[in-house]
């Protein structure tokens, strides 16, 4: 028997939380036993706002509210005919982003929207290689990281490697407070002449998994895996990159905006 919105939600005292084995199905549950479902289906403000009041009482991997607005801010401000979300949970930022894609007269939101969302199963480089090489996505419009944290990096240098990433090409990477990501951060804050001078290492043969967990590599990847693809990416590329966190948050949203393009003489 499905779960209604009066039994489905722990009694926490305010601001406590749980996690616990099958909540995500609770939350499935929760949605669905509502009394006025028919009200519901195809308004995504409605479904966010249930999203929204389960994790009061569980605490949940979605991007969240205030975290949220950072990006759709983004979509209002960019109007991207294509956006690229990177990582999938529950669907809240893809509910979020689409619908505020949408909005904006966008086409297609790569991740009521089921006929704007369109969900790819796979590893992340190999599907940004395959959207490139079909000619599905010639360029970044805005781009939402939010999936294995290692892999940032190399998947941006993989879009620098196509000539994805251009002038006016924004990229939103989450979690890069917590659990942090080092590596990302000083790649997209570095300056041309740094980037070039890292570039003589040649191409990233491994992932780096600095302040990576063992249990997230193991659950991400198998062992000994690498990147896809070996590639040095565009150390040409000019960067400006901003820590957007808002009140209250314990995370923030890295904003990096491709600004030009410096000759290399």
């Amino acid at each position: 028997m499905p779960l209604t919105e009066t039994d489905s939600l722990p009694h926490f005292r305010a601001g406590e939380r749980s996690r616990e084995a099958g909540q995500e199905t609770k939350l499935l549950h929760f949605i669905y036993g509502q009394p006025h479902l028919d009200e519901i289906r195809g308004h995504s403000q409605k479904v966010l706002d249930l999203m929204n009041r389960f994790e009061e009482g569980y605490y949940m991997m979605t991007v969240g509210a205030p975290k949220g607005r950072i990006v759709t801010d983004l979509i209002d401000e960019i109007k991207p005919k294509t956006m690229i979300e990177l990582g999938c949970y529950m669907g809240y930022s893809a509910i979020l982003f689409g619908d505020a894609v949408r909005r904006n007269g966008g086409e297609r939101y790569l991740t009521g929207l089921r006929d704007f969302v369109r969900v790819i199963v796979g590893r992340s480089d190999v599907s940004l290689d395959r959207l490139y090489r079909r000619g599905e996505v010639s360029k970044i419009e805005l781009m939402f990281l939010d999936h294995y944290k290692p892999t940032y990096l190399t998947d941006l240098k993989l879009c620098e490697h196509h000539g994805m990433i251009v002038p006016g090409s924004v990229l939103a990477a989450d979690n890069v407070l917590y659990p942090g990501n080092p590596p990302y951060l000083e790649y997209v804050r570095s300056s041309v002449e740094q980037k070039r001078e890292a570039a003589k290492g040649g191409p990233m043969k491994g992932y780096n998994v600095e302040r990576t967990s063992q249990r997230q590599v193991n659950s991400h990847m198998p062992e000994g895996d690498t990147p896809a693809f070996e590639v040095i990416g565009n150390p040409n590329l000019v960067y400006q990159s901003v820590l957007q966190q808002p009140e209250g948050e314990w995370d923030a949203i890295e904003v990096t905006r491709c600004v030009g393009w410096e000759e290399q003489v």
